[in-house]
């Protein structure tokens, strides 16, 4: 396909530049409205694309015209059957990938340290999650996915799984052998499903890693705005296999997304993809040379470091080198700590914190003045700040044995109406009614529908003792947890 072509980007900037008057929604009538406050700082032109639907700009429930062009447009460039334009982000994609292609009561394989909304997807489409550990890297103070070699254990001791849910690239950047993990499901009759939120740059780059839609993955979900161009919560969601019926996808899409997406959110879906395919390999080059620099110059720090691709290499996996993970422990300082002056006395704001760990998410709009600065704050920091700790750099990713019993469905505890708040102290061999995710290392410990063990319990109770917020706890101490009556 001739790939020089912005379908819908076009048919809205010529609609702006034509100044229509409004008789459809939004309120603000093309920016009217907008407060003085705003409109000075964004101008009105923006407000021109904030349109509704209507034939001339096509709708994303039903497109036949501009938006449909550029599904196609984005499906031939990233070498995949179909192509779905996604307005509420990946999360919406996760969902979308469990509602249609397994059914309540079926049972899918998902390592644990997925994202949210994947546990979002299991209690919509009410199936049956086999959860398995990640592995961790003590080294690095990271999580990275499952391996290929655990994905074909799970299957071995669980055959009637239907599909295997994979996280690649994580936060961190890590990919897994995609490849492989393919080979694996498709000799076995399963369905690979890709949460590839961190990787809709990978393919527009010969020095990045591989991505899902060249590996063989049956669907996968992608960013396009945390990488790429687009707006804050443009996704797109690519289908990729005769596996899977298309039809029941575009129903589910169209289930679950708002009918009133944001045109300027689409439109730089469009954009981003056109850049993507002109101008990524340029663009991307000057942002890999810029991390790898920014790389080199936090590891020469005395107080802070920063893995290598070769290093993740070694353990098996592959790194995206956009992705700067700060390890932070010689400081003494968390990385909560760092994160917080980085912001407040530098004007440097991270994606991400954790314990051991900041995470600097590079874009293709990264500039080496952005890294000058970053860095030059991080050496800053360790020079005024740091107060060295063997304790603190003792500190371990140990997570409790998470072999917990599923007793329940997550879908099933989720609307039930028979809940309790009892003691943590007494929660051991309950089924717990809540997700306990502590951050490091981001892995749910409690997950609903699952026997709570003691050792849980202990791990739990650390954690309330060392005043460590838990996500998911939902009262300000982790003295009590909901669970099944």
């Amino acid at each position: 396909m001739n790939q020089n072509r912005t379908p819908l980007l076009d048919v809205l900037y010529k609609r702006a530049r034509r100044k229509v008057i409004s008789f459809h929604t939004p309120g603000h009538k093309n920016g009217e409205s907008i407060e003085p406050k705003l409109k000075s700082f964004t101008g009105r032109n923006v407000f021109y694309f904030d349109v509704t639907v209507f034939p001339e700009v096509d709708s994303l429930h039903d497109p036949t015209g501009p938006i449909k062009k550029a599904q196609e447009l984005a499906a031939a460039a990233y070498g995949v059957d179909h192509s779905l334009f996604m307005v509420n982000g990946s999360s919406g994609g996760n969902i979308a990938m469990f509602l249609s292609t397994l059914r309540a009561g079926d049972s899918v394989i998902i390592s644990r340290n997925a994202h949210k909304s994947v546990l979002a997807g299991v209690i919509l489409s009410g199936v049956w999650p086999i959860w398995i550990a990640p592995q961790i890297d003590e080294r690095h103070k990271i999580i990275n996915n499952s391996s290929p070699s655990q994905i074909e254990e799970a299957l071995e001791k669980f055959p009637e799984a239907k599909a295997v849910f994979i996280t690649s690239p994580t936060y961190n950047g890590v990919v897994t052998d995609l490849f492989k993990i393919a080979e694996i499901c498709h000799r076995r009759g399963k369905l690979l499903l890709v949460d590839e939120a961190h990787g809709a740059h990978l393919k527009f780059h010969k020095d990045l890693p591989v991505s899902a839609v060249e590996t063989g993955a049956d669907m996968c979900v992608q960013s396009t705005h945390k990488i790429l161009s687009a707006m804050s919560q443009g996704s797109i969601l690519h289908v990729n296999s005769d596996l899977v019926d298309i039809n029941a996808v575009k129903r589910v899409v169209s289930l679950t997304q708002t009918t009133s997406p944001n045109y300027l959110t689409l439109s730089t879906i469009d954009m981003a993809r056109w850049q993507a395919v002109y101008k990524g390999e340029k663009m991307l080059d000057k942002v890999i040379k810029t991390a790898q620099r920014a790389r080199r110059r936090i590891n020469r720090l005395e107080h802070f470091s920063c893995f290598t691709r070769e290093e993740i290499k070694a353990a098996g996996y592959d790194l995206d080198v956009t992705k700067l993970t700060i390890n932070v422990t010689r400081t003494g300082l968390s990385g909560y700590k760092v994160e917080d002056i980085l912001a407040k006395e530098y004007n440097v704001q991270v994606d991400c914190a954790d314990t051991f760990n900041l995470i600097a998410i590079m874009g293709i709009g990264s500039t080496p003045r952005d890294t000058d600065a970053l860095v030059a704050a991080l050496s800053d920091i360790g020079k005024k700040y740091s107060v060295v700790s063997v304790a603190a750099s003792a500190d371990t990713m140990d997570l409790p044995a998470l072999s917990t019993e599923m007793v329940m469905a997550p879908r099933e505890v989720f609307f039930s109406k028979k809940i309790k708040r009892i003691p943590l102290s007494r929660a051991a061999g309950h089924i717990s009614a809540q997700t306990l995710t502590p951050y490091p290392p981001g892995v749910p410990v409690l997950i609903p529908g699952e026997r709570i063990t003691s050792e849980v319990v202990e791990y739990v109770q650390v954690l309330a003792r060392k005043k460590i917020r838990v996500s998911g706890q939902e009262t300000e101490s982790l003295k009590t947890i909901k669970v099944v009556m």
